[in-house]
């Protein structure tokens, strides 16, 4: 009886690191001495290899035996997470141009005891005494009332690598690219849109598998004949950008240039207003990633003087992830959107979305106790003034 023998089979382990970075600015220093010891101001949350992280300025220090003498930075572990294992850097910037920037990294030099290890939510790693306060103040790190810090995690990662014999490579999907060269080159048009008198020729079949609305119009509908539809209710360039996307599955801008989806890192500029229209448009024709792309868009884009027009546009199309997004920065925001034109729009417009802002403020409210003070009071911006700032810098306890 021969034996059969097989070849011997290889796989190989590989631990590196995910690196992301964070630039964290602190505008008006000053006025944020004096918060109190073990109080601080927390970055926007980052991710990288998967988790959130933010970074933690204490301008009092954390430690209370240090009596103030000192400012405190720390990366903390912003999202749940068990044994998470980085390496972290932590950066204070020379703003002088002389490059003396103080560097506090785990990279690039040998760790006795391997990466840190971040047991759960909140874990933090950092430097109480980072710097000492009175020397901080009188160095090039502070200009302009302004410090700036930054941070890269690198999180420690395993995979198993297992070596292919015939490794093909597969090009990216220009599925999209195909079906807009049929809209460009209108070949087997059967359908005519007549928008303000500008024509567009279309494919039945192609509308009717990308929206509801048009494969009840084309496939149920019994009048099988039309060749020709007006629209009267969008602006030729509107229904132009709406169709490329149903073609192609991207946007465009006002000076017809591709817009990538917003997870690309890339992208030309897009006006409010098109984007505000499109949505309307993915409502209309029940265009589902339409919408949900003019909600990513337009989440970037919120600030006080912008929030109330969008709360009002997400009410309206139905776009649940801008109106839940926009609440939230409203509610967060209070004193400053209630002192904005937006906020007048939404009184005399739209007061059920009053009651709505209501609501999630007191949600705010709500989260702020839970977490035992963290989050800074949203009626505390009422008293004090609010902060004018688009983009606010949150103070948590």
């Amino acid at each position: 009886m021969s034996e059969i023998s097989t070849s011997p089979t290889t796989s190989r382990v590989v631990t590196e690191t995910v690196n992301g970075s964070h630039k964290f600015t602190i505008q008006g220093y000053s006025l944020a001495k004096g918060m109190g010891v073990g109080k601080h101001i927390a970055s926007e949350n980052f991710i990288v290899g998967g988790y959130q992280w933010a970074i933690y300025f204490y301008p009092d220090g954390k430690n209370p035996e240090d009596n103030s003498a000192y400012v405190s930075v720390f990366i903390a572990l912003a999202s749940e997470g068990t044994d998470v294992r980085a390496l972290f850097e932590l950066t204070l910037v020379d703003q002088s141009d002389n490059g003396k920037h103080k560097v506090h990294s785990h990279f690039d030099r040998s760790l006795e005891s391997g990466p840190y290890t971040l047991k759960y939510r909140g874990s933090m790693w950092g430097y109480k005494r980072f710097f000492r306060r009175n020397l901080l103040e009188t160095s090039n790190y502070l200009k302009d009332d302004c410090l700036k810090i930054n941070c890269t995690v690198g999180v420690v990662v395993s995979s198993v690598d297992c070596p292919r014999l015939h490794p093909v490579r597969v090009p990216e999907s220009d599925m999209g690219m195909h079906f807009g060269s049929l809209l460009e080159n209108m070949e087997g048009s059967d359908i005519i849109f007549n928008v303000a008198g500008e024509k567009f020729s279309a494919h039945k079949l192609v509308l009717a598998a990308r929206s509801s609305v048009f494969r009840s119009e084309f496939l149920e509908s019994s009048d099988e004949g039309k060749e020709e539809i007006v629209v009267s209710d969008m602006e030729p360039v509107v229904f132009k950008a709406m169709l490329h996307f149903v073609y192609r599955d991207t946007l465009m801008d006002d000076g017809d240039e591709p817009l990538m989806p917003s997870s690309s890192s890339c992208q030309p500029p897009v006006s409010e207003w098109l984007i505000s229209k499109l949505l309307a448009a993915a409502d209309k024709y029940g265009l589902v990633r339409l919408r949900q792309l003019c909600e990513s868009l337009l989440c970037e884009k919120i600030d006080v003087t912008l929030v109330g027009e969008f709360l009002a546009l997400a009410d309206c199309y139905h776009a649940t992830e801008l109106k839940a997004i926009s609440l939230r920065y409203a509610a967060e925001n209070l004193a400053a959107v209630m002192r904005s034109d937006g906020f007048e729009y939404l009184k005399e417009h739209c007061p059920s979305l009053q009651s709505e802002l209501l609501k999630t403020v007191a949600g705010c409210e709500d989260d702020c106790s839970s977490a035992g003070g963290k989050s800074r009071s949203v009626w505390a911006q009422l008293s004090d003034g609010g902060d004018t700032n688009e983009r606010r810098v949150r103070s948590r306890t």
